[in-house]
């Protein structure tokens, strides 16, 4: 019996997330379909995390334990040539047979892209998030700092999220910038709400939009009232880039 740690980058646009889905196609039942056909086994995969419907993944890991004895390498290739396009095998290694996808992960990073242009790009309408009125990235980065450190995020956490869950998260770093008509919001956390950084988002580009005043962001974080945030802003711009483990 071997675990192995397996990376993945995919294109969510066509999926109702990673996580299983009663009548609904998900990454992870198109994954396990397609080792199945080439182990002739269900195997049991194991998510880093749950990716809401049409969220993209640069980086995204799960491990799972199997009998079968082909090489990584291998392994790679031959899941690679059955799988779709817009799901693929980045990497692939043994580990630990105690190691946990999601229990060992320590962090997590996301990017959400803006196409920030008066006219929209018709290519882009499943991979980034359209907004015509120009972003001021250095003013709007300065205003992001104040989510940096260890907070009660219940403002940022969309309503109906399940009870007994820790809302105090602790960001390390966000970042605004700018590549040419892209704006990029990078956030790196120990762990994340549901909708945290889509919220986030939204509510930055309310602050950039002058719908609030970046003095008020304090007042939200400390009202821990989800209505007292903007608008959570739509799944298409939203990627998982970077996963960090404990081992």
């Amino acid at each position: 019996m071997r675990n192995l740690l397996i990376e993945i980058s995919y294109n969510g646009a066509n999926y109702h997330g990673y996580q299983v889905q009663a009548n609904a196609i998900t990454i992870t039942e198109v994954i396990q379909d397609t080792i199945e056909k080439i182990l002739k086994k269900r195997e049991n995969i194991v998510g880093c995390s749950r990716t809401d419907s049409k969220v993209h993944a640069n980086s995204y890991y799960f491990n799972m334990k199997t009998e079968s004895n082909i090489p990584c390498e291998k392994f790679i290739t031959v899941i690679n040539n059955a799988l779709p396009d817009d799901i693929v095998i980045l990497s692939c290694r043994e580990v630990d047979m105690d190691f946990h996808a999601r229990y060992n992960c320590i962090g997590k990073e996301y990017i959400y892209k803006i196409y920030n242009n008066p006219v929209r790009n018709p290519y882009l309408i499943d991979l980034a998030l359209h907004h015509k009125k120009y972003i001021d990235v250095d003013a709007l980065n300065k205003a992001a700092q104040v989510f940096v450190g260890t907070h009660d995020f219940t403002s940022f956490c969309s309503m109906g999220f399940k009870q007994g869950t820790s809302m105090i998260k602790t960001i390390e770093f966000i970042e605004v910038y700018r590549e040419n008509d892209f704006i990029n919001i990078k956030v790196k956390a120990d762990a994340f709400l549901y909708n945290m950084v889509r919220i986030i988002v939204g509510t930055l580009l309310y602050v950039n939009d002058g719908k609030i005043k970046p003095e008020d962001l304090i007042h939200i974080i400390e009202a821990k009232d989800r209505t007292k945030a903007g608008k959570t802003a739509p799944p298409q711009g939203l990627y998982l880039n970077q996963v960090f483990f404990d081992t």
